[in-house]
């Protein structure tokens, strides 16, 4: 089993990464691989709603949105963590995740999801808020811990201080480590996922 660990920031040893390093140092003690998969600071494409991702099977840009594509396939499990910016996650991390779930909703159904911002002071429940809304439309268990995902600190010094925020993240990995093997479980039991019905689009108009 194997869980990736997108950061969202565009800093690769910052924040952000802190918290999802220690989520992680917990997967690997409870035998769940990991992976952190770290988004860059190059320019990111938005999503411009041409479809061409029904026909291709992948996002028409061919750039972090496909290989997180790719790297779901492989995946049991997600942790997508951001930084707040303004009240809410990168715009990074928003343009990844609006095509890489647009382009590829089938490597995500399913596979337990949680997500995690950091922040120096304010607005980490808007950003919270925000990231979970891709598991809620994607069928994907979301993973709670002991209070909302979320450290606080300017450093990365400053977020191993927060022991309740680190304290979170452990019992987040914890979390993630028991609901994957429930599945792995229930898989091995014969109990099949639930099917979807995904049939019906309804527009509002009058």
């Amino acid at each position: 089993m194997k869980v990736l660990l997108v950061n969202g920031s565009p800093r690769a040893a910052g924040c952000t990464f802190t918290a999802l390093s220690e989520v992680a140092k917990t997967l690997e003690a409870e035998g769940i691989a990991t992976e952190i998969f770290q988004l860059g600071a190059k320019p990111v494409q938005d999503c411009i709603a041409c479809m061409k991702c029904r026909e291709l099977g992948k996002c028409v840009f061919d750039d972090a949105a496909n290989l997180l594509i790719e790297k779901a396939r492989e995946s049991d499990g997600f942790v997508f963590g951001s930084p707040v910016y303004y009240a809410h996650p990168t715009g990074r991390i928003q343009s990844v995740l609006d095509r890489a779930f647009y382009a590829g909703k089938y490597a995500f159904i399913g596979k337990p999801g949680a997500s995690i911002v950091s922040a120096r002071r304010g607005g980490t429940a808007a950003s919270f808020d925000v990231v979970n809304k891709y598991f809620g439309i994607s069928s994907m268990p979301v993973v709670s811990s002991t209070y909302w995902n979320m450290v606080y600190g300017k450093t990365p010094d400053e977020v191993r201080q927060d022991a309740e925020g680190m304290q979170t993240m452990r019992n987040l990995g914890r979390n993630m480590a028991y609901l994957l093997k429930c599945i792995e479980a229930g898989r091995a039991a014969g109990i099949p996922a639930p099917e979807q019905e995904t049939a019906h689009y309804t527009n509002f108009i009058r």
